[in-house]
């Protein structure tokens, strides 16, 4: 098992390494393989578009890339060429590149409002001299970097800037977009990318990860974190470090004695995840994640058949008995209703409170 990671490694919220600082990526061996054909043979690609699901490795491709070519020892294959995209960490030049000290590498990121909240966009300013810096020569004679992550995250003036780059790349710049949604881009920035497609990680990696990561949590909620996770290793850090499987439980006891609902019970799992705060907003996004992921469990499940391994006690036969009571489409509208209630909580300041009760009495009326 690998040691857990040192404090310079490691964001200071969280005992895991953001992905600039992250020096172990699994799982993604083929897309690190073809990043490193692409290097070596001379004709590198302009711009990349690495995609897939949230949390699985993306950012940190995208960083183990830059770190390579910006500082990466050239020396290893048989011919002289390198083996792998792997840098040492402890190189001042790496380093420097890792810890964003490096002249010739750029990352842009959604940024805080005023507000010191995460915005939801990565607006136009924040790429607004981007291409002042991709047609600059590389001030340590090497290659200019830019990451943009998320690329699926950018407005329409954002996207349309950075449009402008692709359309007149510049020499020896490169420029790797990381997309949750890669189909929410333009079909001009997609059709200007080599596509880079990354795929969810095994569960026994993730559960591996989150032993390394988090050595305290149990083995058995290891399990259940990955499961409810789908192979993103991020999310299940996330989700652990944010309490996740005590809100899944409470959450799934209220579930479980539908069509009867334990109102004193539902306010006080409301009222504590409708709360305002760092911690409250952590507890409400989790919350919408988990009822998200347990409704659309409920209607895989009766689409196909496939049950799956009760996470909790209280799952157990839960999914079974509401199929009984009321037919898939019913189950759908539901799901629809509650997404939406969600996720327009905050655009249309609504009470959180109310929200989380509405979506409890949401499902007991489809159970009557």
């Amino acid at each position: 098992m690998a040691r857990r990671p040192e404090k310079a490694e490691t964001t200071a919220a969280t005992p895991w390494p953001a992905p600039r600082l992250n020096p172990r990526l699994l799982g993604h061996a083929d897309a690190e393989a073809a990043l490193l054909a692409a290097s070596t043979s001379g004709k590198l690609p302009h711009a990349w578009l690495i995609g897939g699901p949230r949390g699985i490795g993306k950012a940190t491709l995208a960083h183990r890339f830059a770190r390579f070519l910006l500082a990466g020892d050239p020396g290893g294959g048989l011919f002289g060429g390198p083996t792998s995209l792997v840098t040492d960490l402890a190189a001042p030049l790496v380093h420097r590149v890792a810890t964003g000290g490096h002249a010739d590498l750029r990352t842009i990121e959604r940024s805080l409002n005023r507000e010191g909240r995460l915005q939801k966009e990565i607006v136009v300013n924040a790429v607004r001299d981007l291409g002042r810096f991709m047609h600059h020569t590389p001030a340590e004679g090497g290659w200019r970097i830019a990451i943009i992550d998320a690329a699926d995250e950018m407005n329409d003036e954002a996207a349309n800037a950075v449009l402008k780059i692709l359309e007149e790349p510049p020499a020896r710049a490169l420029l790797l977009l990381v997309a949750h949604a890669p189909g929410r881009l333009l079909p001009t920035i997609r059709s200007r990318c080599r596509r880079l497609n990354l795929h969810p990680l095994p569960e026994e990696t993730v559960v591996a990860l989150i032993g390394d990561y988090l050595p305290d949590v149990a083995a058995e909620d290891r399990i259940a974190l990955a499961r409810l996770a789908d192979g993103s290793i991020g999310r299940a850090l996330e989700l652990a470090w944010a309490g996740g499987l005590k809100l899944y439980r409470g959450m799934v006891e209220l579930i479980a004695g539908l069509p009867r609902l334990d109102v004193a019970a539902a306010h006080a799992f409301a009222e504590q995840v409708g709360r305002r705060g760092e911690e409250g907003d952590s507890d409400f996004r989790t919350v919408a994640f988990l009822l998200d992921w347990w409704l659309a469990s409920l209607i895989r499940h009766g689409a196909t058949g496939a049950a799956g391994a009760p996470l909790v006690a209280r799952d157990a036969g839960v999914r079974e008995r509401l199929l009984a009571a009321a037919g898939l489409d019913h189950w759908i509208q539901v799901w629809e209703k509650i997404a939406d209630r969600f996720a327009s909580a905050d655009a249309k300041n609504m009470d959180r409170k109310q929200v989380v009760l509405g979506s409890f009495l949401a499902l007991q009326a489809v159970t009557r």
